[in-house]
């Protein structure tokens, strides 16, 4: 289970790399599941949790990005 404190200490490459492999683990417990080889169901919601916490953190620092560059911006045209 990642926390979102811990997601948000990693980098943009490292958060990208968690994404890439938390999508990958749901697909295979998906094939599990298919295939009747899933024994512990619980682990297909703490999956898609996981991916949904390090998408957030990626749209928050796209937020801040933006927003910082808007404030920067306006500022570089109040001048």
């Amino acid at each position: 289970m990642m926390e979102i404190a811990k997601a948000r200490t990693l980098s943009e490459q490292e958060l990208a790399e968690e994404l890439a492999n938390a999508r990958r683990h749901l697909y295979d417990l998906r094939f599990q599941l298919a295939t009747r080889q899933l024994t512990d169901y619980s682990q297909i919601s703490q999956t898609r949790k996981d991916i949904a916490r390090l998408l957030t953190v990626q749209t928050e620092r796209q937020l801040e990005a933006g927003s910082a560059a808007a404030g920067s911006a306006v500022a570089a045209g109040g001048e």
